[in-house]
Formats: structure tokens, C-alpha cells, sequence
């Protein structure tokens, strides 16, 4: 029986052709079932995964951004509050308020006379504060001390102002007696708080 190198020997050229094309078939045939395919799922699975990745990526980026731009805005509601806590606190802070009010006129040369705080009066969304003040000085003094007022962080308004006729000191100097009703402000506490 002739070996099989001998039957390969014996076949005609465009048969070992046919052979050898046939071998080809097969082997790619057979790299593309066991390592094209496999590789090519991973590709295609590692893709979807860089896919997912990608978009987790934006959304953790979109999710930061919030978080960054939420965190400025509490930052700056803080800073707020703090402002408009100095501008009407929830306090009454009657002390501290005529301090003000007296360093204010002691600022701008002032006299004062009288002072006499009156009782808080409740509105809906604040109570107000009225304090009477009698003041003496001249009328420059009195208009930096109406100046200085308005600078002064606290909310506070000045009504029912009542001047007198000037005075001629025997100093030569021209006096004005003012009265002023100086009234501040205060929100109510928060709830919860009462």
C-alpha cells in the first residue's frame, strides 16, 4: 500500500492546489471559530464596556459640577444670612442698638438728652423697635448723625423728627434741639425655635 507521502507525490498540480487551498479553508476557518471570534467578542464587549465607562464618567462630571455649583450657592446663602442676620437679627439686642446710636452721636458732636425706648411692636413678618431720642448740636452734626445712622449695619430708620428754632449760645455757636424716633427691627424666630 503506497504511504500517503507517495498518494500526495501522485496527485496532479492543480490537485495539490486544491489540497493546499483546501488546508487553507480550514485553517482559517478553524482561526476564525477558536481566536477571531473569541477576540473579536472581547473587543466588542470591551467597547460596550468603554461605552458604560464613558458615560459614567459624564455623569459622575455632571454630578460634580452640580455639586460644586450647589456648594457655592449655599456658600454665598450663608454669607447672606449672616448679612441680613446683622441687618435684623432675631434678637432685640436693645444694648448693643443704643450703643450704636450713642457712639453715632458722640461721632458727630451730639448731645443727647433723652433717651426713652418705647414698647416692641409686632407686625407680621417683624417687630419694630422704636427708641425716642432728644438731641442737641448743630446742624451739620445733625446731618452726619442721619448720615452715620443709614452706614450702620443694623436696619433702622429715623421718623417723626422735630427740630427747634436754633439757639445763639453765648459761645456764638447756633444749637438745634432735635427729637427722633430711631426705630429698629427684628424678624421673628424661626420656627421651631419659639
Amino acid at each position: 500500500m503506497p504511504s500517503l507521502e507517495d498518494r500526495f507525490i501522485a496527485i496532479p498540480g492543480w490537485g495539490k492546489a486544491l489540497v493546499l487551498v483546501g488546508l487553507l479553508v480550514l485553517l482559517s476557518i478553524g482561526y476564525y471559530a477558536f481566536v477571531y471570534s473569541s477576540i473579536s467578542g472581547d473587543v466588542q464587549r470591551g467597547r460596550q464596556t468603554q461605552t458604560q465607562l464613558q458615560d459614567q464618567i459624564r455623569d459622575a462630571e455632571r454630578r460634580e459640577k452640580q455639586y460644586l455649583d450647589l456648594t457655592q450657592e449655599l456658600a454665598n446663602r450663608e454669607v447672606a444670612d449672616r448679612q441680613n442676620r446683622r441687618i435684623l437679627p432675631e434678637n432685640a439686642e436693645i444694648a448693643a442698638f443704643l450703643q450704636d446710636l450713642n457712639r453715632v452721636a458722640e461721632l458727630s458732636g451730639l448731645t443727647i438728652r433723652l433717651v426713652e425706648p418705647r414698647p416692641e411692636q409686632r407686625e407680621e413678618l417683624y417687630a419694630k423697635i422704636p427708641v425716642v431720642l432728644a438731641l442737641t448740636g448743630r446742624f451739620h452734626q445733625m446731618g452726619k448723625f442721619f448720615y452715620n445712622v443709614s452706614k450702620l449695619d443694623r436696619a433702622i430708620s429715623l421718623e417723626n423728627i422735630r427740630m427747634t428754632q436754633p439757639k445763639l449760645m453765648p459761645s456764638g455757636e447756633m444749637l438745634i434741639d432735635v427729637d427722633v424716633r430711631a426705630t429698629t427691627y427684628r424678624r421673628p424666630p424661626a420656627e421651631g425655635k419659639k
